[in-house]
């Protein structure tokens, strides 16, 4: 999965800022203001990024890939 890029999103409205995604994912999410903010839109392919978002207990991230498919949280 190296190279591959993914997009991700954190609805602001949905989150509750439980702070699970910045625990495991700290690269890549930030709480701001008690709303997790990701540090950068578009990443390298991650592991714990896509563990953050599976583990998000309002599912408010996103991860897409490159075309736009749904990475996690699994549909």
């Amino acid at each position: 999965m190296v190279g591959d890029d993914w997009r991700i999103s954190v609805d602001g409205g949905t989150c509750i800022g439980a702070g699970i995604c910045a625990g495991t994912a700290p690269a890549a999410f930030r709480l701001v203001n008690g709303v997790s903010t990701p540090i950068h839109d578009t990443i390298d392919a991650d592991d714990a990024v896509r563990a953050a978002a599976e583990s998000c207990p309002v599912e408010a991230i996103t991860v897409r890939d490159a075309a736009g498919s749904v990475i996690a949280p699994e549909p």
